[in-house]
């Protein structure tokens, strides 16, 4: 398989008051041609932050200080701000858990789309309402040249994601990072867009990133899945391997929490306390204090490390080889 985006070793940091906050240290992902990289964990963890670093999206104090983001063996990180801002949109789009960061408010739905492909390329605005009707349209919203009319605030909230997921794919970028874009949405419309983005990603071959906390959302989408706790990568591997025999105690307590695991009446397990705050991690593995495998080489920090040709962990103790 063709890699589409290769992230190598990323960082990004704050600059606070009481110092530089690390957070996301030595992140690397890669996502191939058609692929649906799933990227869960707790909130705090970084995945969101991951995203946005990936797509140069964050603002002053935080940065990205160290590794590369190599879409097609282009390092996007050692771009001038003009060519990244040519970059995003069109070769990589993203969108965003409440539509309205994309859709402005006041304008009508076809100014926003021919905004949106004038930016890129020089177009008529005949042949840019033929291209945002044929977008709408494959996206399964009905009448799209009506809706072309419409403001934002006329339509559902499930009319408004798939709005953003056309305008998304427009140029058909090679790459698409969905930051929890159903988790305001109902259980059937999310079912829709979840089938639609599927389809989408195996017609065109666009390369997809799914951050999430719902693990039943990637259980269905993903074709990978990376697990993320206090800004770096702990496991990664195929979803189904990674699901049915997770090697990490995190991950191992991320599925046991989910309630529909749980026998009726039985008390729900959970991860004994809270991930740590940026600004006070403890030495060595991050996940040590709530870990019940924890031993005195958790103070140091494990490396990220093949247990397969199609997984890693970042664990001293990993649990390949037990049952699940």
């Amino acid at each position: 398989m063709t890699a589409v985006l290769d992230v190598r070793d990323l960082d990004t940091s704050f600059v606070s008051p009481s110092g530089t906050i690390a957070a996301l240290q030595g992140v690397s992902l890669t996502v191939n041609t058609g692929e649906i990289l799933g990227l869960v964990g707790e909130s705090g963890s970084g995945k969101s932050l991951t995203g946005f670093s990936i797509n140069r999206l964050i603002s002053p104090p935080g940065k990205v200080v160290g590794g590369q983001v190599l879409l097609h063996g282009q390092d996007v990180l050692t771009l001038g701000e003009e060519d990244m801002r040519q970059l995003r949109g069109r070769r990589i789009a993203m969108i965003f858990q409440d539509p309205m960061m994309t859709l402005n408010p006041v304008l009508r739905i076809e100014t926003q789309m021919y905004d949106a492909l004038s930016a890129h390329e020089s177009i008529t605005k005949t042949k840019a309402r033929s291209r945002a009707i044929a977008a709408l349209d494959e996206v399964g919203i009905p009448a799209p040249e009506d809706r072309l009319r419409s403001y934002p605030h006329q339509l559902s909230g499930g009319m408004r994601q798939r709005v953003a997921i056309a305008i998304a794919l427009l140029h058909r970028p090679d790459l698409i990072i969905a930051d929890e874009p159903t988790t305001a949405l109902d259980v059937t419309i999310q079912g829709q867009i979840l089938a639609l983005v599927q389809r989408l990603c195996r017609d065109r071959g666009t390369a997809l990133i799914w951050i999430t906390h719902d693990l039943a959302v990637v259980a269905g989408i993903a074709d990978r899945l990376a697990v993320m706790y206090a800004g770096r990568i702990v496991e990664i591997g195929g979803v189904d391997d990674v699901l049915d025999n997770p090697a990490h105690p995190y991950t191992r307590g991320l599925i046991d929490s989910v309630p529909a695991r749980g026998t009726r009446g039985k008390r729900l397990n959970q991860i004994p306390g809270r991930m740590p705050a940026l600004t006070d991690l403890p030495k060595g593995c991050a996940y040590a204090p709530r870990c019940p495998r924890a031993t005195a080489a958790c103070e140091a920090m494990p490396a990220i490390e093949p247990i397969s040709d199609t997984r890693a962990v970042r664990c001293f103790h990993p649990l390949t080889g037990e049952a699940s």
